[in-house]
Formats: structure tokens, sequence, C-alpha cells
């Protein structure tokens, strides 16, 4: 009797030629009560998709106050991502979820999705221990601190996606006298 042949050889090929090297690892977090808003028109599948040309997302959460109705927590879940539910201050749940995203060592690159100034401090730590950020923001109201410190940034100005030039202007030396 012949051996039944298996397709796990065939599968591990493909899946060996799909993993690249040099792809970032990428962890997504998104402060849902101050992006997730009508006014911004902000589409998570898109933000998704145009990071996984750049890398792979490793970890996709979405922080949520308790005040989210089922059905965004299950269009959440279908996208993908894990809905976080906070049943105190978002912020905090997040940038402590983000500090564990610096020190974990499979994750080289920190995305949020916030406009929130709150989260400078959280991008500072990452670029100090050599973590690259991707800041996803949205006009008005984005934080100009938070746009400055981030390696890379995106603005959603009515649901398109623009980067900003790459290169910072300078900032202006204070003089004392």
């Amino acid at each position: 009797m012949k051996p039944m042949r298996s397709g796990f050889d065939s599968i591990r090929k493909y899946l060996g030629s799909k993993k690249e090297k040099g792809r970032r690892q990428i962890a997504l977090l998104v402060d849902g009560p101050n992006m997730l808003r009508k006014e911004f028109q902000t589409n998570l599948e898109e933000i998704r998709d145009v990071l996984k040309d750049y890398g792979t997302i490793k970890i996709g959460r979405v922080f949520l106050n308790q005040y989210a109705s089922e059905k965004l927590v299950e269009a959440i879940e279908a996208q993908g991502f894990e809905p976080i539910i906070c049943s105190s201050d978002v912020d905090v749940r997040l940038a402590v979820e983000g500090m564990e995203m610096v020190f974990n060592p499979v994750i080289d690159t920190l995305a949020l999705v916030t406009r929130d100034a709150d989260f400078k401090p959280l991008f500072s730590k990452a670029n100090e221990h050599g973590k690259e950020t991707i800041l996803f923001g949205a006009e008005p109201g984005l934080s100009i601190a938070l746009k400055n410190i981030a390696d890379y940034v995106i603005v959603l100005k009515e649901g398109v996606m623009e980067h900003e030039n790459e290169i910072k202007e300078p900032i202006e030396p204070i003089i004392v006298e």
C-alpha cells in the first residue's frame, strides 16, 4: 500500500514563500472614543491594509469605553481587531498596553490611531527603545506635539488618508537673553 500523500509539504513551501525578511512587526492600537466618530470617517480596514503593505500586524486592539454599542464591538471583531472595553479611562488603558508593546521584543513598530497629545510620552518612550512609531490622526484637533514625535504621520481628512512630509519642519530656537 502506497503511503497517502500529504499536502503539508506544499502548504509549508507556500507559506514559507510568503514570509518576507525585513518586514516590520506592528502593534496597532486604536483610541476608539477619540477616532471612531462619524465626522472623521475612520476606516480601520484601510488602516490595516496600509500597514499590511508595510509589515505584519501582530497585535491589533481597539480601545472603547463602556458606552460602545454591541454593533460597534461586533464590527471591530469582524475586521479582525480585538476590542478592549474599558470601564475607566480609555487613555490610561491604551497607554499601559502601549508600554507593554514598547518592551515586547517581538514588536518593532508601534502604530497609534489617535489625535490625543496624552500619548506623546508613549511615543517618546517607544522611540527611546528603538521602536518605530506611526501616527494615524485626524483633523481638526490632531496634536502637533504628537505629530512632531512620530516617525511617520498619516492624517485622515474627510475620510481620505494623506501622509505628512517625512522631513519635519525645523523648530525655531528660543533665544533667552
